[in-house]
């Protein structure tokens, strides 16, 4: 028995409904804050039913994971400008520019409120480290195989990241480029 499988197209209604959803869900966040809305209220901002939400995410925490995971994760391909301080200085532009646009602020107290919010909010949480983790570990291990040293992961999410998070997360932006290049500057070439 032969059966069919539904044929799945890049693009189309479903990719749609899911960009519309995630503009939602970033707006909503924006205006009301984590808490603040419900399924149904993402559905009608969205211009879709509320099945259609839960059949594709199952509740509001899947969802909300998903557009972190999703805005967070920079689908961008990880610099490789031939050199640790070049590949770190574009990686720490990119991050800057993600989390200031216009969706990065909510998606950042997004990030932020999912990982103190239950089990599976820890869970959420967990997913966004270790996808960043796993960027800067990228970044990192380039350099390391052109016998470059290079600083551990965590020292880079300490001393380039968190700072930026910290900046965006109380409104102290822009994150300007000599500021991310400071960053840089002081982990890569600190001061005795």
């Amino acid at each position: 028995m032969n059966e069919r499988q539904p044929v799945r197209r890049p693009g189309g209604r479903s990719a749609r409904v899911t960009a519309e959803v995630h503009r939602a869900v970033t707006a909503l966040i924006g205006e009301r804050g984590y808490g603040g809305f419900t399924v149904g209220d993402v559905a009608a901002r969205a211009g879709v039913a509320d099945s259609s939400v839960y059949r594709r995410w199952g509740n509001l925490e899947t969802l909300l994971t998903d557009v972190a995971l999703t805005r967070l994760d920079a689908r961008s391909p990880m610099p490789d400008t031939g050199s640790l301080d070049g590949d770190l200085r574009t990686y720490a532009a990119q991050v800057a520019r993600e989390i200031t646009g216009p969706d990065g602020p909510a998606v950042v107290r997004l990030a932020v409120a999912l990982s103190g919010n239950g089990e599976q909010g820890l869970k959420a949480g967990d997913e966004l480290r270790a996808a960043r983790m796993r960027q800067l570990q990228a970044v990192l291990d380039r350099p390391r195989e052109r016998g470059e040293p290079a600083p551990d992961a965590l020292d880079v999410l300490d001393h380039v990241l968190a700072p930026m998070y910290i900046r965006v997360l109380f409104g102290l932006v822009p994150l300007t480029p000599e500021y991310v290049d400071g960053l840089v500057d002081r982990l890569l070439y600190p001061r005795p």
